[in-house]
């Protein structure tokens, strides 16, 4: 590997310090602008519920900044917009996931506004009803979305519905509708808790002083109940059925969702599965997918593929919006491309173009606090190490044409693909 150069966020200018109540701070020093950035996480995500009360952590989440046991809603704002900062929380399916910004000279208000919210939401009920009224619309405007009802129908197919992953972290209609402020407080009072919590701050900031203050906010926290971290395992079995259909009524277009299990972040073929997914879907106009399916045969308004990578068995997934008289011969030729990656080596071009876009694309999302804070604290995650983008040069033109295909075959398997298809019924017309 190569010597980690200064400019580049490292082992030898990465701050880390853990606190004894188990939380992680991280802070690297970027005296170039005058903002400050946070990222944080902590273990309260979805796979902590309930499949009934499916939706119930991420609506925990978005009600944090709703009013605390010192604060009420317009005095948490108040005090975020006083010195023009922001703070938000978003909940995903293993961590509850936040961010915030403001001038480096008011670290302190947004760090102790960002712990009051974590550690003593009291959920009024006026805004827990907004809120879910907000997300009651949002479910039901998506029930007419044949995109989302495609991507839905291939989730749920793909795993159990004893798997966290079968649910959508939004929940559904009934959930939502069931879900009460004493949940909330349930929830709260049982997942949020300061173990495993990772605080990345980034900005114009000596790292001894945000780790000051840092500790001054959360070090006191204590959660005894908090439990350990819950692991997803991998999916016993997809549906028997590989084929969901979902009629959308009033629809022109058909959407076409396709997923199998794929790598898991810390997977040692995760980065050669993601230069295999950037040559399918991905790179230049959607990668060969989109050459094929969409420019050559026009068969698609938009097709393109993705790769999961997180904390657990995400799915690999490709996408397309059809005709709905073009659905199966788009699948047909979206199903020669899997075979064709997973059937021979890539071109050296289609190698070295790829190897080429992930290297310079990496400095242009390190241009930012947000994106530094970002990449650290993913390096934090999914224990990376901190030399990971000092060394990513170098690993990305390690991994050979041979990777690629040994991952293609190892994840592109026809026979556990899910194969969900969204739009009208055309025996009706």
């Amino acid at each position: 590997m190569t010597k980690p150069q200064a400019s580049i966020p490292n082992s030898s200018n990465i701050a880390r310090a853990e606190l004894d109540n188990g939380i992680t701070l991280l802070v690297y020093e970027n005296p170039a602008v005058q903002s400050v950035n946070l990222m944080g996480s902590l273990h309260a995500g979805s796979i902590y519920e309930t499949p009934g009360q499916s939706g119930l952590a991420s609506l925990a989440a978005s009600a944090l900044m709703t009013g605390t046991t010192s604060q009420d809603f317009d005095a948490i704002h108040g005090a975020l917009e006083d010195v023009g900062a922001d703070l938000g929380f978003r909940g995903h399916i293993h961590k509850v996931g936040f961010s915030g910004k403001a001038l480096a000279e008011d670290l302190s208000p947004l760090l102790q506004v960002a712990s009051d919210a974590l550690r003593n939401p009291v959920f009024p009920v006026e805004h827990v009803n907004r809120l879910r009224g907000e997300r009651l619309t949002w479910l039901q405007y998506s029930s007419f979305d044949t995109r989302y009802r495609a991507a839905k129908a291939m989730r749920e197919a793909l795993y159990p519905d004893t798997h966290p992953y079968h649910y959508g972290t939004y929940g559904d209609e009934e959930s939502i509708a069931d879900i009460t402020v004493d949940d909330l407080k349930r929830f709260h009072v049982a997942h949020f808790g300061p173990r495993g919590l990772i605080l990345v701050i980034v900005g114009a900031v000596k790292a001894s002083e945000a780790i000051r203050l840092a500790t001054d906010a959360f070090g006191d926290w204590e959660n005894p109940a908090q439990p350990a971290p819950r692991q997803a395992a991998e999916p016993e079995a997809c549906s028997s059925d590989l084929r969901p259909t979902v009629f959308v009524p009033g629809k022109t277009q058909s959407d076409i969702s396709m997923g199998i299990i794929g790598p898991a972040r810390k997977a040692k073929d995760y980065l050669a599965a993601q230069l295999s997914n950037s040559i399918l879907g991905e790179f230049g106009m959607m990668g060969r997918i989109g050459k094929s399916v969409r420019e050559e045969k026009g068969l698609a308004y938009y097709a393109y593929s993705r790769l999961g990578g997180g904390h657990g068995p995400d799915p690999w997934t490709i996408s397309a919006g059809v005709n709905p008289d073009n659905v199966e011969l788009a699948i047909a030729s979206i199903l020669e491309e899997l075979e064709r990656l997973a059937a021979e080596a890539v071109t050296d071009e289609d190698l070295a173009d790829n190897q080429s876009y992930f290297t310079g694309r990496m400095p242009l999302r390190l241009e930012s606090n947000e994106g530094i804070a970002s990449h650290i604290h993913s390096m934090e995650s999914f224990d990376l190490g901190l030399d990971y983008l000092a060394n990513y040069h170098d690993m990305i033109y390690s991994i050979t044409k041979d990777d690629l295909l040994r991952a293609a075959q190892n994840y592109l398997r026809p026979e556990g693909m899910v194969v969900a298809v969204a739009g009208p019924d055309h025996s009706e017309s």
